[in-house]
């Protein structure tokens, strides 16, 4: 399964920023979120699209890259993330092979519309941080009992 990023949105969710304003900030901050997500997804991170905005992007910045594994895409000829990932989801062949990963509603809405899976930021953060204490935790140990976001993110999955 293919896993497509709204990466602003992710980042907001995730509250990974850099120190610095402006251009070089958002430069840090993105470093920053791919580090994280690399770490966090292992080797699921070959089967990431990561998406960012890049419509007023510097001069010099790449339509596309790899960082970890990760592949990190800039929507530079379109006027946002969102446009690129709406078509991605349009011209995929198998688009329920899809997992779209944002908050946005534009987004699930375009997802859904092609039975791909989605996700919100904020859950799959969730998600993925649970996925990799279980891949730590020794087979014969008890697993860590569940945080208190953890807990909302089944809530809201269960409807409870």
């Amino acid at each position: 399964m293919t896993v497509i990023v709204d990466g602003y949105n992710l980042l907001h969710a995730s509250g990974v920023f850099g120190e610095e304003r402006g251009a070089r900030g958002f430069e840090q901050s993105r470093l920053a979120l791919l580090d994280m997500l690399a770490d966090l997804l292992g080797s699921d991170a070959e089967k990431t699209i990561v998406v960012f905005d890049a419509a007023k992007a510097p001069d010099g910045l790449p339509g596309r890259l790899t960082h970890k594994g990760i592949r990190v895409w800039f929507a530079r000829e379109y006027p946002d993330a969102d446009s690129l990932i709406e078509e991605l989801v349009e011209d995929d062949n198998a688009p329920s092979s899809l997992r779209i990963v944002s908050s946005d509603r534009r987004l699930q809405l375009a997802a859904k519309r092609r039975r791909a899976g989605t996700i919100t930021s904020e859950d799959w953060l969730t998600e993925i941080k649970s996925a990799k204490r279980r891949r730590q935790t020794p087979p014969d140990a008890k697993p860590p009992e569940p945080s208190p976001a953890d807990v909302e993110a089944w809530k809201r999955y269960f409807g409870i």
